[in-house]
C-alpha cells in the first residue's frame, strides 16, 4: 500500500464512482471515493493523497470550489471531470487551480493515461520537475525575474514567486527559449506529455494564470502561433 498511488475521487453519481474506483484499482491505484465535496475536502486533508479527481457537478462543495480550497492548502495535482466539454466549468476549473481535465463519459484507459501523464510531471514514476528538462542548469534573469533552474525557485523584484509543479514546468519552457514562439500544440506535448492532440484553452488558462504571477507583459502572445517569454 506504501508503494501506491494515492488517488482522491470526488464523483457523486453512484455508478461511476464506484465503476471509476473499481477500475482505478485494477490499474494499481489506492482510491479514496468520497460522494460529495464536503467530504472530499475532509478526506482530502486527513489522507494527503497523491492526486485528486474532481466532478465539476458534487453537492455540498462543487468541484471548483473543492479545487480552489485544495490549491490554497497544496500544490497536489489535480484533475476535473467534467459532463460539458464546452462548458465554461471547463475554464472555471482550470482557473481554480485544476491541471489538466477530463471530459464525461470517458474511456478508463484514457482516464489512466492523463493520470499517469499527470504525475510524471509531478515527480511521481521517476518524473516530474527537474533540471535538465530543456534548460541549462543555473540562475536565468529576465528583466526583474530570476529563474534557478537547479533550486526550481522562482523571484520577482527579489521576492519568492509561489509556482504549481504545471507552472513552473512552463516557465522552463519558455525560459528555455526566450523569444522564441512556442506553439500550444508544441507547449501540450512538452509540458502535459500530450501525445495526441488535446485542448488548447488548458495552455491558455495556464499561461494566463502564470502571467498573473511573473508580470502580466513577460510573455506575449503572439496571435495565430503561440506565446514567447520576452528575452
Amino acid at each position: 500500500m506504501a508503494d501506491q498511488t494515492h488517488v482522491l475521487f470526488v464523483e457523486d453519481d453512484d455508478v461511476i464512482r464506484e465503476a471509476t474506483q473499481l477500475a482505478l484499482e485494477r490499474d494499481g491505484f489506492a482510491v479514496t471515493a468520497m460522494p460529495d465535496g464536503l467530504s472530499g475536502l475532509e478526506a482530502f486533508r486527513a489522507d494527503r493523497p497523491d492526486i485528486a479527481l474532481l466532478d465539476v457537478m458534487v453537492p455540498g462543495l462543487d468541484g471548483v470550489s473543492l479545487c480552489r480550497r485544495i490549491r490554497d492548502e497544496s500544490t497536489v495535482p489535480v484533475i476535473m471531470l467534467s459532463a460539458r466539454a464546452d462548458s465554461i466549468d471547463v475554464v472555471l476549473g482550470l482557473e481554480a487551480g485544476a491541471d489538466d481535465y477530463v471530459t464525461k463519459p470517458f474511456d478508463g484507459a484514457v482516464l489512466v493515461a492523463r493520470i499517469r501523464a499527470v504525475l510524471r510531471r509531478f515527480g511521481h514514476a521517476g518524473g516530474g520537475v527537474k533540471a535538465g528538462d530543456g534548460v541549462t542548469g543555473g540562475v536565468l534573469t529576465f528583466g526583474d525575474l530570476e529563474v534557478d533552474t537547479e533550486g526550481m525557485e522562482v523571484r520577482r523584484a527579489g521576492q519568492p514567486v509561489a509556482l504549481t509543479p504545471t507552472e513552473m514546468r512552463l516557465l522552463l519552457e519558455f525560459s528555455s527559449a526566450p523569444g522564441t514562439v512556442l506553439s500550444r500544440d508544441k507547449l501540450l506535448e512538452r509540458v502535459w506529455d500530450y501525445g495526441w492532440g488535446g485542448d488548447t484553452r488548458v495552455v491558455d488558462v495556464h499561461v494566463q494564470r502564470l502571467r498573473t504571477k511573473i508580470g502580466q507583459d513577460r510573455i506575449e502572445t503572439v496571435r495565430g502561433f503561440g506565446y514567447k517569454l520576452k528575452a
